[in-house]
C-alpha cells in the first residue's frame, strides 16, 4: 500500500490559512497495527467498520468484539481469528477501544468496558452527542470523538474526528486508520463543532433519502406510474451524488449547468429557492438536529 492520503485538520467550510495538512505514513496503515482493537457494539455502523478493517488488511487476530447480540455474519468471523465477547483476561492489553453502542446505552455499557481500558489505551467513540469529557469520566483512556455516517457501509462515508489533548500522535494515527477504512476523515481541533457535524453529515444521509422519497411522490402527483417515478428519483439522486463526488466544481456551478434561463429547471428552482424555500427549511433542520445533539450530551 502506498502513502496515506493527507489528513486535513481544519475548521469545516473550506480550506483556509488556518487549515493544517499533515500526511500519515505507512506506519498508520491497518496492516501495521500490532495491538488489540476491541470493538464494543457490532451493529450496522460497528459492523461496517469491522468489515472495512478486515478488507483493509487488519489481522483478524488483532480484533475482539463485545456485543450481547452478535449477528451470524460477525459470528462467522470467529473462524478467521476475531475474538467474540472476551473477558478482560482473554482480551489482553487493549490498544484501542472503539465504542459503537447507542448513546443512550453508554452509561451502562461504558462501566462494563472500563476494565478493558489501561493507561495506554485509546478510546475511539462514534456515538452521537457523547462528549470527550463523558467518555473520559466513564471509560478513561485517551479519547478520540468521531462522527461517521451510514455511507460507511459501502466505503463512502465521511467521518469528522476530534482528539483529546492526551492523545498521542501514534494513537491518533491508529484512530485515523481505523476510521478511514470506511471513507474519508476530517480532523478538527474544536469539539464544539461536533454537534453541527452530526447535524450535517451524521444525519445528512436521511435528508438525501427524503429528497428521493419526495421527488418520487411528486412524480406520481404529476402523473407518472409509481414504479417509474421511484426509479427516476432513485437514479437521479444517486447519479447526481456520484457526479458531485467526481467533479471538482462547486455544487452551485453544477446546479447552474443544469439550469437554462426560462426553462423547466429554472421554473422548479424558482419554487425551491423562493421564500420560504429549501434554504430556510435546511437551516431550520440543521439547527434542530444540532440542538438535539447538544441535548444528548447532557
Amino acid at each position: 500500500m502506498g502513502p496515506r492520503p493527507p489528513v486535513r485538520n481544519c475548521a469545516l467550510g473550506g480550506v483556509d490559512s488556518s487549515c493544517v495538512v499533515t500526511t500519515l505514513t505507512n506506519n498508520s496503515t491497518l496492516q501495521n497495527i500490532t495491538g488489540t482493537i476491541l470493538l464494543a457494539g457490532a451493529g450496522k455502523m460497528g459492523g461496517a467498520m469491522l468489515t472495512g478493517w478486515l478488507a483493509g488488511g487488519l489481522d483478524p487476530r488483532r480484533v475482539a468484539v463485545i456485543d450481547p447480540h452478535i449477528s451470524p455474519e460477525i459470528t462467522a468471523l470467529a473462524a478467521k481469528g476475531v475474538a467474540l465477547n472476551p473477558d478482560v483476561k482473554t482480551a489482553g492489553a487493549v490498544e484501542t477501544l472503539v465504542v459503537a453502542v447507542k448513546p443512550q446505552m453508554f452509561r451502562e455499557a461504558g462501566a462494563k468496558l472500563k476494565p478493558f481500558v489501561a493507561d495506554k489505551t485509546s478510546v475511539v467513540s462514534i456515538m452521537a452527542g457523547t462528549t470527550i469529557a463523558s467518555l473520559q469520566e466513564v471509560c478513561g483512556g485517551a479519547v478520540v470523538r468521531a462522527m461517521p455516517n451510514t455511507p460507511a457501509a459501502i466505503g463512502r462515508g465521511i467521518t469528522v474526528a476530534v482528539a483529546a489533548k492526551n492523545v498521542s500522535a501514534g494513537q491518533r494515527a491508529v484512530a485515523d486508520a481505523l476510521l478511514r477504512a470506511t471513507g474519508s476523515v476530517e480532523w478538527v481541533d474544536d469539539e464544539g463543532l461536533m454537534d453541527a457535524v452530526t447535524a450535517v453529515s451524521g444525519s445528512g444521509p436521511a435528508y438525501v433519502f427524503l429528497l428521493a422519497e419526495e421527488l418520487a411522490r411528486a412524480g406520481v402527483e404529476a402523473g407518472l406510474p409509481e414504479a417509474l417515478a421511484t426509479k427516476l428519483a432513485r437514479e437521479t439522486v444517486a447519479g447526481s451524488g456520484e457526479l458531485l463526488h467526481r467533479s471538482d466544481l462547486p455544487s452551485s456551478t453544477l446546479r447552474q449547468n443544469v439550469t437554462s434561463p426560462g426553462g423547466t429547471t429554472a421554473a422548479a428552482l424558482g419554487v425551491l429557492m423562493g421564500e420560504p424555500g429549501l434554504r430556510e427549511l435546511m437551516i431550520r433542520a440543521i439547527a434542530a438536529a444540532t440542538k438535539r445533539s447538544k441535548e444528548l450530551a447532557k
